[in-house]
């Protein structure tokens, strides 16, 4: 990290820098939050989610963070339009229920579900829980977190145990990379 911050002042008492480094490292994580799907895997993702059960928008946007681990939130700006879509092709239909379009499959759209049943969409835009890349950053921000909680809170002594717990932190992580 010396290197990516090199005007930050890690390895002396500097805490700004340290707090500086561990904010731009947060804020690059959190922009990435959730991965964006085409929209084959949100059809694909809608269409498996209705051939379970009749469902509104929202529950479809829930049921696909769930299910993706929270690597995958999409946003109602791509489940929306999918779901017109859908209609409009009439592989979906919408009805009124307490204010709200619920949405269920017709004959043709359960057609569709079945032939992709053998597909994952949960594992396609958005990684299962605890696996590949959409784990990483939150662990990353997670640890950002903590080490500013001990910079904020923590004695000096503590401040320099944590600085060694992240510096070998660091060590490992490259040496999981330099594994064949």
């Amino acid at each position: 990290m010396r290197g990516s911050y090199p005007n930050h002042g890690f390895g002396s008492n500097n805490m700004e820098g340290l707090w500086q480094a561990i904010e731009d490292f947060r804020s690059r994580f959190e922009k990435q939050e959730g991965t964006r799907a085409g929209k084959g895997e949100v059809r694909a993702a809608v269409l498996a989610l209705l051939a379970e059960r009749p469902m509104h928008g929202y529950q479809i946007i829930r049921e696909i963070e769930e299910r993706s681990g929270g690597s995958w939130k999409p946003s109602a700006g791509s489940v929306y339009p999918t779901l017109q879509l859908l209609a409009d092709e009439g592989v979906i239909r919408a009805e009124e229920a307490n204010g709200r379009k619920i949405y269920s499959l017709t004959q043709a759209g359960r057609e569709e579900a079945d032939g992709n049943a053998a597909s994952n969409p949960w594992g396609t835009a958005g990684q299962q829980p605890g696996t590949g890349s959409g784990s990483l950053p939150k662990a990353g921000v997670e640890l950002a977190q903590a080490a500013a909680q001990v910079g904020r809170t923590g004695t000096p002594e503590q401040v320099k145990q944590a600085v060694a717990v992240l510096d070998e932190a660091r060590r490992r992580m490259y040496g999981i990379l330099a594994q064949d």
